[in-house]
C-alpha cells in the first residue's frame, strides 16, 4: 500500500522552484499534514494489532507489544529499525542481567548492582541509547511482584518486547511506507537550492546591491544540513535502495557541507568589497562564473530530483570560465599599484572561492555518478560541470 500522491511536498516544491510546473494552491489537508495523520493511523493500528495477538495468544502482559510498538513505529522505515535495534539489545541485555542478579543477594542491593551492570554493559558495547531500556526491564523483571519465577517474567517481557516490534516493522513495510532515503534525496535537492540562494544572496553585497538578509539564508541552509545528516543516519538502515545509494546520497551530504563551508569562506571574503575598483575589473570573467556558479547548484538539484549525474549539463562551462577569470587577472595585474593591498586581497580571496565553489559543484555531480554506477555512461568533457 502507498500514499496516492507518487510525490512528497518536498517535490512538488521542488518541482516549483525547477519551474516544472505551476504552484499548486494547498487545502487544509497540506502534505506534512497528511504525513502526521498517517503516522498517527499507523501507530494506532500497530498499537491494538500488538494487544488483540497478545490477548489470542494469552501472553500475560501484552500492553508491553503495544507499548514497544509505539515507541519504536516512527516517522520513516529507517528510523523505525534503528529504534527497534535498540529496544531489542536494551529489553535482551536487561532481561539477562535482571534475572542473573535475581540469583543471589537481596533487593535492594542486587538491583542496584543490576541496574549499574547493565548501564555499564552497554556503554562499553556502544548501546547507550539501549540502556535505559535495559533499566526498565531490570525493574520490571525484578520489582513487580508477579506469580512465577523471575525467569518466566524476564521471558515473558522479551517475547513482548519482539512481539512489538515485528509488529511496527510490519506497519512501517507494508501500511503507506515511507523511506528515509527518498526524503533524503529530497531534502538534498533543496538543500543544493537553498545554498544557490546564499550563494546569491553573497554576491549581492558584492556587487554593491541590497543583500536582503544572508543570516536567514545561512540559518536556513545550516537547518537543512542538519535535517538531512539525521535523515542520512536513519536511511543507512534500510535494507534496500538500488546499487550504490549509500554512496551517492551520502556522497552528496558531505558535497553540501563542504560548498555551506566554502560559502561561509565567500561571505566572508566580499564584506566591505562592494566599491572594490580592483574587483570591478574583473568583470565580465567573474560575473559570468558567477552566473554558471548559480546555474550549477539548480543544475545539481535537478540531477539529485531525478536522479540522473551522467547528463552533462549544456551550455555550461565552469573550467572554461575559471580559465577566462584567470586571464583576466593576469592582465589587470600590472594595475595593482593604483589600488590599496587590502582591494587586491579580497579580490583574490573572492575569486579563490569561486573557483573552488565551481570544481566542489562539478565534484558533486561526477563523484555522484560514479558511486551510483553510472561512470559506464557518458560522461562530459572537462569544460563542462561533469
Amino acid at each position: 500500500m502507498r500514499l496516492r500522491a507518487n510525490r512528497t511536498w518536498s517535490q512538488q516544491q521542488l518541482a516549483i522552484k525547477l519551474r516544472v510546473e505551476q504552484k499548486e494552491k494547498q487545502g487544509l489537508l497540506t502534505w506534512e499534514r497528511q504525513r502526521l495523520l498517517i503516522h498517527a493511523a499507523k501507530t494506532a493500528l500497530a498499537a491494538a494489532l500488538c494487544w488483540w495477538i497478545a490477548t489470542r495468544f494469552g501472553l500475560h502482559d501484552g500492553y508491553w507489544g503495544a507499548i514497544s510498538a509505539i515507541i519504536v513505529l516512527q516517522s520513516n522505515f529507517g528510523s523505525t529499525i534503528s529504534a527497534s535495534r535498540d529496544r531489542v539489545f536494551g529489553t535482551l541485555i536487561g532481561a539477562l542481567f535482571g534475572f542473573s542478579f535475581t540469583l543471589f543477594g537481596a533487593l535492594p542491593w542486587n538491583y542496584i548492582l543490576a541496574v549499574l551492570a547493565a548501564v555499564i554493559v552497554c556503554g562499553l558495547l556502544g548501546l547507550r541509547s539501549s540502556s535505559r531500556l535495559a533499566g526498565v526491564t531490570i525493574t520490571i523483571v525484578m520489582l513487580v511482584q508477579k506469580t512465577g519465577s523471575h525467569w518466566t517474567v524476564a521471558l515473558d517481557r522479551v517475547l513482548e518486547v519482539f512481539l512489538g516490534i515485528v509488529v511496527a516493522l510490519a506497519i512501517s513495510t507494508l501500511v503507506f511506507p515511507d523511506r528515509a532515503r527518498l526524503r533524503l534525496r529530497d531534502g538534498l535537492a533543496q538543500e543544493f537550492l537553498v545554498l544557490g540562494a546564499l550563494f546569491e544572496g553573497v554576491l549581492q553585497g558584492f556587487r554593491g546591491t541590497p543583500a536582503g538578509n544572508p543570516a536567514e539564508l545561512r540559518e536556513d541552509a545550516l537547518a537543512r544540513l542538519r535535517d538531512n545528516n539525521q535523515l542520512l543516519e536513519e536511511a543507512r538502515n534500510e535494507p534496500s535502495g538500488g546499487p550504490g545509494w549509500r554512496e551517492g546520497l551520502g556522497m552528496l551530504a558531505q558535497f553540501g557541507r563542504s560548498l555551506f563551508d566554502a560559502l561561509v569562506a565567500l561571505e566572508l571574503a566580499v564584506k566591505g568589497s562592494c566599491e572594490d575598483g580592483y574587483a570591478q575589473q574583473l568583470e565580465p570573467a567573474m560575473g559570468r562564473l558567477a552566473v554558471d556558479i548559480q546555474t550549477g547548484f539548480h543544475y545539481v538539484a535537478g540531477c539529485i530530483y531525478g536522479w540522473r549525474f551522467h547528463v552533462p549539463p549544456p551550455g555550461l562551462h565552469l573550467e572554461e570560465d575559471i580559465e577566462k577569470l584567470e586571464a583576466r587577472m593576469a592582465e589587470v595585474r600590472h594595475t595593482g599599484f593604483q589600488f590599496s593591498q587590502a582591494e587586491i586581497l579580497r579580490a583574490y580571496a573572492v575569486q579563490l572561492h569561486l573557483k573552488q565553489i565551481a570544481r566542489l559543484l562539478r565534484a558533486s555531480r561526477v563523484e555522484t555518478s560514479r558511486a551510483i554506477g553510472e561512470a559506464q555512461k557518458q560522461e562530459a568533457p572537462p569544460s563542462e560541470l561533469s
